[in-house]
């Protein structure tokens, strides 16, 4: 009698509170709902062109502090050719993080056969996002036009300038000024800029107007390189736009071009490609720093392609008396295979609110398709 009584108990234990779990989960569901996560997600995506791990590796082994890349835990790989070269350039390289879609060498913004396809910069300003392009070269150079226009071939600079008009960029700095003012259609379209409440200058970094887009264009093509006496423009630029956004309230999209490090390879030039990996990381410090205190930000850094065939290696130094090459044990040389791309895997730093998404090995493209998933957008 007692094992009889004692079943129909439990039961009644086990019925009553499995009522009382399924009468808390939604209660429950709504209340874990977390503000911030729900807030649209800045995005910060910045691209060390020609940047391959040789010249990450620089960072260590010339600069003076630790460096800013040691501040990444998730870390993956992309593949960099084009669909009409195994070894891309950057319009196409560009292209393929901008819109998802890999295209042809010298394609800014198009697909294969030319037509256009949407940036994620202007996905995202459908969406309110504020948006920002900074670049050392100029404004209109591959990498930050893949981000707002659509031309068939890279070297159409004065169209390009002519798209950027209409592109609605809040936060614009870098060169090319003579694509804006020296036309060969007449135009002047640094006119049309301010027609359009655009703050603009077009000699300094002056501090940004909240609640107007600003642009900076400070040199007749790009500006100059670091071994050349530019100062602190990348991280200044950085900065300004940082604090304009956060001003403004709205999430924002913001691509950020580290270009002469691609130059540094071409040129066969180790100093410079040096210095330049050594202004772009302390514009990353800069930008991790924000990340870190902006928890609703996604971080994204990589290059879209390898220049120079880069390899670090050991540092000889030759005796006068016997001619002979002795190594020097504390120092290193970076050494060039070629003045052109290569081919190799490039890495992928990520950090922030979905950072985790972007380890592995995987095509540029990916990396668009990655970024909107992390916003719940594809």
């Amino acid at each position: 009698m007692i094992k009889n009584t004692r079943l129909p108990f439990q039961r009644i234990i086990s019925t009553g509170l499995l009522i009382i779990v399924l009468g808390c989960t939604p209660e429950k569901k709504e209340n874990s709902s977390d503000t911030v996560s729900e807030a649209p997600l800045n995005i910060i995506f910045m691209i060390g062109d020609g940047m391959g791990l040789p010249q990450i590796s620089t960072a260590y082994y010339f600069g003076d502090e630790m460096s800013a890349f040691s501040r990444f835990k998730h870390i993956g790989l992309q593949k960099t050719s084009s669909k009409s070269h195994r070894i891309t350039d950057s319009a196409a390289g560009a292209t393929a993080f901008s819109t998802g879609e890999k295209t042809y060498k010298r394609a800014i913004g198009v697909s294969t056969d030319t037509v256009a396809r949407e940036t994620i910069l202007e996905r995202l300003q459908k969406q309110g996002y504020q948006t920002g392009v900074i670049s050392l070269t100029s404004i209109t150079h591959a990498t930050p036009a893949a981000f707002y226009a659509h031309v068939k071939d890279r070297d159409m600079h004065e169209e390009i300038a002519d798209q950027l008009i209409g592109a609605k960029v809040d936060f614009i700095a870098g060169g090319g000024r003579k694509f804006f003012n020296d036309r060969s259609d007449g135009k002047n379209l640094f006119t049309e800029l301010l027609e359009k409440d655009y703050h603009l200058d077009t000699l300094q970094l002056s501090k940004p107007v909240s609640g107007r887009s600003n642009a900076y264009i400070l040199a007749d093509e790009g500006l100059p390189s670091k071994i050349d006496g530019r100062k602190d423009f990348l991280k200044k630029s950085t900065s300004m736009a940082l604090d304009y956004f956060d001003q403004n309230k709205e999430p924002f999209f913001m691509m950020i071009e580290g270009s002469y490090i691609d130059w540094g390879g071409h040129a066969e030039n180790a100093d410079m490609l040096i210095s330049e990996v050594e202004d772009f990381d302390e514009t990353l410090g800069t930008v991790l720093d924000y990340v870190e205190t902006h928890p609703n930000t996604l971080l994204v850094v990589t290059a879209d392609h390898e220049t120079g065939g880069v390899s670090i290696g050991k540092h000889y130094k030759t005796d006068e008396t016997t001619g002979h090459k002795k190594e020097v044990p504390e120092k290193v040389t970076v050494y060039f295979n070629s003045d052109q791309h290569s081919g190799e895997l490039i890495p992928v730093f990520a950090k922030g609110k979905g950072a985790e998404n972007f380890q592995g090995i995987y095509e540029n493209n990916e990396i668009y398709h990655k970024m909107l998933r992390v916003l719940n957008n594809e």
